[in-house]
């Protein structure tokens, strides 16, 4: 009876353990960001990881496409305007709708997922794209406009 007790707290905490781990720590409220006509940087200049106020100043211009990799529900909660949704488990299967003549940066809730699709998509030949860190969660947090 004791084995049996043990080993049920055994997977709750290992549960409990692997869903802490996809959190994202709370971070302090982001700083302005410049118009975007004075930060935008040549897209071959943009870094592999951007922050939320680096990606809004690229929408804000139009010059990206957004690739959302969340699950469709999270996409319906709330999605970066005009954002493309193709969730990870997906993505293999869709490549040809990520385009490699533009600027894509890879969202989802808190970084990983697009981090995972940002390197699966560099290993598939894509020289264009970049993720976005702290996802939608630092997106919201920073007050940005989302569609639903």
């Amino acid at each position: 009876m004791l084995a049996k007790t043990s080993y049920r707290w055994i997977v709750v905490l290992g549960i409990a353990a692997m869903l802490l781990s996809a959190c994202s720590p709370p971070q302090a409220p982001p700083v302005q960001a410049a118009p975007a006509s004075t930060m935008l940087a040549p897209a071959e200049e943009l870094a592999p990881n951007l922050e939320v106020e680096e990606v809004q100043a690229l929408v804000a211009a139009g010059e990206v496409v957004i690739l959302d990799v969340r699950e469709v529900f999270e996409y319906k909660d709330g999605h970066i305007p005009d954002a493309q949704l193709i969730p990870l488990g997906e993505l293999p299967n869709r490549l040809n709708e990520v385009p490699r003549d533009e600027t894509v940066i890879i969202v989802c809730r808190s970084g990983n997922r697009s981090a995972q699709a940002h390197q699966f998509l560099l290993d598939q030949g894509f020289t264009n794209v970049h993720n976005m860190k702290g996802g939608m969660n630092d997106w919201i947090a920073a007050g940005y406009e989302i569609e639903k």
